[in-house]
């Protein structure tokens, strides 16, 4: 058995010795672990690979999202085109197609008034025939010419033709036969003699010309 102060110095340095490794226990952490806390909501997460593939798939589904909004603009511009094309078109049309009923409607209107002008027309005809033959050179057969040059000098502008087909071939389309008779030297179906100058606007015939046609 040991002494009473032996035991006392022998537990007393076993405690002196033992103080330190429990002080080891409590020492403070590196200064890494101080900084960053365990268990700190703040501190930054690595992300993981689930996270990883939930991001390129919301990535993706923004990606066909804006695919699909610009082919649907692109379908939109292209029918804003087709009705602009198609409107261009049907004005075009339009365009032409009144300028045809203008011209139409003005050409009814010339023939209309020729129709109306040529009775008086064939008569200074007459008169003026009548005047060359007599030799008469009055101020009246004078004033009879004037006229019937200026009667035909407006149907002229207007575009309307006076035509008298001697020496022609008989066309029953532009020509009217009022007698057929045989003509020395002429070859039949060939006009002779015109009795009424035919009128004529363009390629349409106002009137025929009268003719008589060599049988």
């Amino acid at each position: 058995m040991f002494p009473t102060d032996d035991k006392r110095r022998l537990w007393g340095d076993a405690t002196a010795f033992e103080e330190p490794h429990a002080s080891s226990s409590n020492a403070p952490a590196s200064p890494d672990e101080a900084q960053i806390p365990a268990g700190d909501p703040e501190a930054p997460v690595a992300p993981t690979a689930s996270t990883r593939e939930e991001q390129n798939g919301d990535h993706e589904q923004q990606l066909e999202r804006d695919l699909d909004e610009l082919t649907a603009k692109a379908q939109k511009a292209d029918e804003y085109l087709e009705l602009a094309q198609r409107t261009r078109a049907d004005f075009e049309n339009y365009r032409k197609r009144a300028a045809r009923e203008t011209a139409a409607a003005q050409e009814r209107g010339v023939v209309k008034l020729t129709r109306e002008l040529l009775p008086a027309v064939d008569n200074l005809d007459r008169a003026v025939a009548a005047a060359e033959s007599a030799n008469n050179g009055d101020d009246l057969a004078s004033g009879i010419k004037l006229v019937h040059a200026e009667v035909v000098a407006a149907l002229s502008r207007a575009g309307v033709e006076l035509f008298s087909p001697q020496g022609e071939k008989f066309d029953p389309e532009r020509h009217e036969a009022v007698a057929q008779q045989p003509v020395e030297g002429a070859e039949p179906g060939t006009i002779v003699e015109v009795y009424q100058r035919g009128c004529r606007l363009g390629d349409s015939v106002i009137r025929p010309a009268r003719v008589v046609v060599a049988g």
